[in-house]
């Protein structure tokens, strides 16, 4: 199976077994970090694939969901348990402090994050919400 291929559970799977070394480096030159948050109703920890970009220190990913009216359900685990948050890049975990991008800051790590990948664009133009732009901030 082709790195690209990957996604989902077998894409966690296969980043974990490997410490990124599969996984990491995904379709069109993106990085992936994994993204655990502790389920608001199941109260289970949930783990995302999820692109990132680094921004001094912070990892920023995009709340997107294709542009889906709703957000992604990890966005709303973080919104109800912002305590229970933790990331894998490569080998290294670590607990995160998330929070949302406003204004200015929205607006520059938007641009970054569609350096990336432009699809994010698209995405916001088939959806009324305003898709998060979320700082995972290591503790």
């Amino acid at each position: 199976m082709n790195d690209e291929d990957l996604f989902g559970k077998e894409h966690v799977r296969v980043y974990r077994e490997t410490d990124g070394e599969r996984g990491y480096d995904w379709k069109r030159g993106t990085t992936i970090l994994l993204l655990t948050t502790k389920g608001r109703r199941s109260g289970e920890e949930r783990t995302t694939p999820l692109i990132y970009r680094a921004d001094d220190g912070r990892f920023v990913v995009v709340a997107s969901r294709g542009g889906a009216p709703d957000h992604p359900n990890w966005f709303k685990n973080i919104e109800a348990n912002p305590d229970d948050v933790e990331i894998q890049v490569k080998g290294e975990q670590m607990p995160v402090r998330p929070s949302v991008a406003q204004g200015d800051e929205r607006d520059r790590l938007w641009e970054a994050m569609n350096e990336v990948w432009p699809d994010y664009d698209a995405y916001q133009e088939r959806t009324d919400r305003e898709i998060p732009v979320v700082v995972l901030e290591p503790r």
